[in-house]
Protein backbone atom coordinates (compact mmCIF):
# COMPACT_ATOMS: atom_id res chain seq x y z
CA UNK A 1 0.00 0.00 0.00
CA UNK A 2 2.91 2.41 1.18
CA UNK A 3 4.79 1.76 -2.11
CA UNK A 4 1.81 2.60 -4.76
CA UNK A 5 1.01 5.51 -2.51
CA UNK A 6 4.54 6.60 -3.30
CA UNK A 7 4.22 5.83 -7.02
CA UNK A 8 0.63 7.90 -7.20
CA UNK A 9 2.61 11.06 -5.54
CA UNK A 10 5.59 10.55 -8.17
CA UNK A 11 3.55 10.62 -10.74
CA UNK A 12 1.45 13.32 -9.98
CA UNK A 13 4.53 15.93 -9.44
CA UNK A 14 5.43 14.67 -12.68
CA UNK A 15 2.18 15.67 -14.49
CA UNK A 16 2.05 19.11 -12.21
CA UNK A 17 5.83 19.62 -13.78
CA UNK A 18 4.61 18.79 -17.12
CA UNK A 19 1.85 21.25 -16.86
CA UNK A 20 4.19 24.15 -15.81
CA UNK A 21 6.89 23.61 -18.41
CA UNK A 22 4.04 24.07 -21.20
CA UNK A 23 2.23 26.80 -19.68
CA UNK A 24 5.82 28.66 -19.91
CA UNK A 25 6.18 27.89 -23.15
CA UNK A 26 2.83 28.85 -24.28
CA UNK A 27 3.85 32.38 -22.59
CA UNK A 28 4.67 35.16 -25.49
CA UNK A 29 8.32 36.41 -24.74
CA UNK A 30 8.95 40.08 -24.23
CA UNK A 31 12.84 40.18 -25.06
CA UNK A 32 12.72 40.46 -28.45
CA UNK A 33 10.43 43.71 -27.78
CA UNK A 34 13.09 44.95 -25.53
CA UNK A 35 15.75 44.11 -28.09
CA UNK A 36 13.75 45.85 -31.03
CA UNK A 37 13.44 49.17 -28.57
CA UNK A 38 17.41 48.77 -28.08
CA UNK A 39 17.98 48.94 -31.70
CA UNK A 40 16.31 51.81 -32.06
CA UNK A 41 17.66 53.77 -29.57
CA UNK A 42 21.12 53.04 -30.98
CA UNK A 43 19.87 54.46 -34.57
CA UNK A 44 22.32 56.83 -35.63
CA UNK A 45 20.74 60.79 -35.60
CA UNK A 46 19.02 61.92 -38.71
CA UNK A 47 20.13 65.53 -40.19
CA UNK A 48 18.38 68.04 -41.54
CA UNK A 49 18.05 69.77 -44.59
CA UNK A 50 20.09 72.69 -44.43
CA UNK A 51 18.62 76.29 -44.35
CA UNK A 52 20.61 77.99 -47.30
CA UNK A 53 18.96 81.43 -47.26
CA UNK A 54 21.10 84.41 -44.80
CA UNK A 55 19.95 84.53 -41.23
CA UNK A 56 20.58 88.18 -39.41
CA UNK A 57 23.66 88.20 -37.00
CA UNK A 58 25.00 91.29 -34.36
CA UNK A 59 26.52 93.48 -36.63
CA UNK A 60 24.06 93.61 -39.79
CA UNK A 61 22.55 96.52 -40.70
CA UNK A 62 19.60 97.03 -43.34
CA UNK A 63 17.18 99.80 -44.14
CA UNK A 64 13.36 99.94 -43.17
CA UNK A 65 10.78 101.09 -45.75
CA UNK A 66 7.11 101.72 -45.37
CA UNK A 67 5.74 102.36 -48.64
CA UNK A 68 2.41 103.47 -47.48
CA UNK A 69 3.66 105.78 -44.55
CA UNK A 70 6.94 107.03 -45.12
CA UNK A 71 7.42 108.78 -42.02
CA UNK A 72 8.33 105.69 -40.35
CA UNK A 73 11.57 104.79 -42.01
CA UNK A 74 14.45 104.11 -40.72
CA UNK A 75 18.09 103.94 -42.39
CA UNK A 76 21.61 101.33 -41.16
CA UNK A 77 19.48 99.89 -38.48
CA UNK A 78 22.28 97.55 -36.48
CA UNK A 79 21.56 94.19 -35.10
CA UNK A 80 22.89 94.73 -31.73
CA UNK A 81 25.09 92.33 -30.13
CA UNK A 82 22.57 91.06 -28.20
CA UNK A 83 20.39 90.54 -31.55
CA UNK A 84 17.89 93.33 -30.92
CA UNK A 85 17.02 96.85 -33.14
CA UNK A 86 15.58 99.93 -31.83
CA UNK A 87 12.50 100.55 -33.52
CA UNK A 88 10.20 103.79 -34.28
CA UNK A 89 7.57 103.67 -32.36
CA UNK A 90 7.91 100.27 -31.47
CA UNK A 91 10.94 99.81 -29.23
CA UNK A 92 13.50 96.90 -29.55
CA UNK A 93 12.54 93.46 -31.31
CA UNK A 94 15.00 90.61 -31.55
CA UNK A 95 16.15 89.73 -35.14
CA UNK A 96 19.01 87.86 -35.15
CA UNK A 97 18.79 84.44 -36.45
CA UNK A 98 15.86 85.32 -38.92
CA UNK A 99 15.91 85.53 -42.49
CA UNK A 100 14.56 88.52 -44.25
CA UNK A 101 10.95 87.29 -44.87
CA UNK A 102 10.96 86.40 -41.11
CA UNK A 103 12.60 89.77 -40.32
CA UNK A 104 9.33 91.53 -42.72
CA UNK A 105 6.69 89.33 -41.04
CA UNK A 106 7.84 90.33 -37.54
CA UNK A 107 8.64 93.74 -38.14
CA UNK A 108 5.00 94.06 -39.76
CA UNK A 109 3.75 92.15 -36.45
CA UNK A 110 5.11 94.95 -34.13
CA UNK A 111 4.23 97.34 -35.97
CA UNK A 112 0.19 96.16 -36.37
CA UNK A 113 -0.37 97.93 -33.14
CA UNK A 114 0.63 101.51 -34.51
CA UNK A 115 -0.71 101.05 -38.74
CA UNK A 116 -2.95 98.87 -40.15
CA UNK A 117 -1.52 96.42 -42.63
CA UNK A 118 1.92 98.16 -43.35
CA UNK A 119 3.53 97.60 -46.30
CA UNK A 120 7.51 97.00 -45.21
CA UNK A 121 10.44 96.53 -47.34
CA UNK A 122 13.69 95.30 -46.41
CA UNK A 123 17.17 96.08 -47.90
CA UNK A 124 20.36 94.47 -46.24
CA UNK A 125 23.00 97.25 -45.99
CA UNK A 126 25.79 95.74 -44.72
CA UNK A 127 25.89 92.04 -44.19
CA UNK A 128 28.43 88.82 -43.27
CA UNK A 129 29.68 87.63 -46.34
CA UNK A 130 30.00 84.24 -46.93
CA UNK A 131 32.94 82.25 -46.44
CA UNK A 132 34.66 79.65 -45.95
CA UNK A 133 37.67 78.21 -43.96
CA UNK A 134 41.13 76.82 -45.26
CA UNK A 135 43.37 75.15 -42.62
CA UNK A 136 46.66 72.91 -42.19
CA UNK A 137 49.44 72.72 -44.38
CA UNK A 138 48.26 75.25 -47.26
CA UNK A 139 50.59 78.19 -48.43
CA UNK A 140 48.01 80.51 -46.78
CA UNK A 141 45.43 79.24 -44.60
CA UNK A 142 43.00 81.48 -43.31
CA UNK A 143 39.61 82.31 -43.92
CA UNK A 144 38.52 83.40 -47.36
CA UNK A 145 35.33 84.92 -49.03
CA UNK A 146 32.45 83.33 -51.07
CA UNK A 147 32.02 85.17 -54.35
CA UNK A 148 30.47 82.78 -56.49
CA UNK A 149 30.66 78.93 -57.06
CA UNK A 150 33.85 77.69 -55.81
CA UNK A 151 35.12 73.59 -55.94
CA UNK A 152 37.53 72.40 -52.91
CA UNK A 153 40.60 72.31 -55.55
CA UNK A 154 39.80 75.95 -56.35
CA UNK A 155 39.83 76.90 -52.73
CA UNK A 156 43.38 75.07 -52.03
CA UNK A 157 44.53 77.08 -55.09
CA UNK A 158 42.90 80.29 -53.29
CA UNK A 159 44.81 79.55 -50.09
CA UNK A 160 47.83 79.06 -51.96
CA UNK A 161 48.42 75.64 -52.59
CA UNK A 162 49.59 73.14 -51.33
CA UNK A 163 53.03 72.72 -48.83
CA UNK A 164 55.53 69.82 -49.29
CA UNK A 165 54.53 68.53 -46.04
CA UNK A 166 50.84 68.19 -47.35
CA UNK A 167 49.08 65.27 -47.15
CA UNK A 168 47.07 65.54 -50.86
CA UNK A 169 45.13 61.94 -50.07
CA UNK A 170 43.27 63.04 -47.08
CA UNK A 171 41.70 66.50 -47.48
CA UNK A 172 38.97 67.00 -44.64
CA UNK A 173 35.95 69.01 -46.00
CA UNK A 174 33.95 70.16 -42.38
CA UNK A 175 30.70 70.93 -42.93
CA UNK A 176 28.47 71.57 -40.62
CA UNK A 177 24.62 70.62 -41.18
CA UNK A 178 22.76 71.70 -37.89
CA UNK A 179 23.74 73.62 -34.56
CA UNK A 180 24.38 70.11 -33.16
CA UNK A 181 26.27 68.08 -35.73
CA UNK A 182 28.60 68.66 -38.70
CA UNK A 183 29.57 66.32 -41.67
CA UNK A 184 33.34 65.58 -41.98
CA UNK A 185 34.23 64.14 -46.08
CA UNK A 186 37.68 62.62 -46.61
CA UNK A 187 38.70 63.88 -50.30
CA UNK A 188 41.53 62.25 -52.30
CA UNK A 189 42.30 65.52 -54.19
CA UNK A 190 46.08 63.54 -55.48
CA UNK A 191 43.65 60.99 -56.97
CA UNK A 192 41.34 63.30 -58.46
CA UNK A 193 44.88 65.77 -60.16
CA UNK A 194 46.28 62.27 -61.25
CA UNK A 195 43.48 61.10 -63.15
CA UNK A 196 42.30 64.61 -64.37
CA UNK A 197 38.91 64.00 -63.33
CA UNK A 198 37.53 66.57 -61.30
CA UNK A 199 33.67 65.37 -61.31
CA UNK A 200 33.99 64.47 -57.31
CA UNK A 201 35.50 67.98 -56.42
CA UNK A 202 32.78 69.11 -54.19
CA UNK A 203 31.72 72.73 -54.11
CA UNK A 204 32.28 74.64 -51.76
CA UNK A 205 29.03 76.15 -49.57
CA UNK A 206 29.43 78.70 -47.21
CA UNK A 207 30.93 77.81 -43.59
CA UNK A 208 32.43 75.33 -45.18
CA UNK A 209 35.94 73.95 -43.73
CA UNK A 210 38.80 72.53 -45.69
CA UNK A 211 41.83 70.88 -43.69
CA UNK A 212 44.90 69.30 -45.29
CA UNK A 213 46.77 67.82 -42.78
CA UNK A 214 50.37 66.51 -42.72
CA UNK A 215 51.81 63.75 -44.33
CA UNK A 216 53.35 60.80 -42.79
CA UNK A 217 56.85 61.79 -43.69
CA UNK A 218 56.23 65.16 -42.20
CA UNK A 219 55.39 64.03 -39.08
CA UNK A 220 58.74 61.70 -38.47
CA UNK A 221 60.55 64.30 -40.20
CA UNK A 222 62.38 66.35 -36.75
CA UNK A 223 62.99 63.21 -35.28
CA UNK A 224 65.17 61.44 -38.10
CA UNK A 225 68.15 62.83 -39.78
CA UNK A 226 68.35 64.25 -43.36
CA UNK A 227 69.97 62.89 -46.40
CA UNK A 228 73.23 64.82 -46.23
CA UNK A 229 73.32 63.75 -42.17
CA UNK A 230 72.56 59.78 -43.10
CA UNK A 231 75.18 60.42 -45.65
CA UNK A 232 76.95 61.75 -43.22
CA UNK A 233 76.50 59.01 -40.69
CA UNK A 234 77.11 55.97 -43.17
CA UNK A 235 80.70 57.66 -44.64
CA UNK A 236 81.64 57.45 -41.00
CA UNK A 237 81.40 54.11 -41.03
CA UNK A 238 84.11 53.25 -43.31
Amino acid sequence: MKKFYRFSTLVAGLLLASLVLCAAQSTPQSSPAVQTASVTQTNPPQFSARDNRYHLVPGDVFDLGFDLTPEFNQQALAVQPDGYVTLRSVGDVKVAGMTTEQLRETIRTAYSKVLHDPIISITLKDFQKPYFIADGQLGHPGRYELHGPLTLSEGIALAGGFLETAKHSQVVLYRRVNDQWSSAQLINVKKMENSHDMREDPTLQPGDMLFVPKNRLSKVKPFIPTTNVGMAAYAAQY
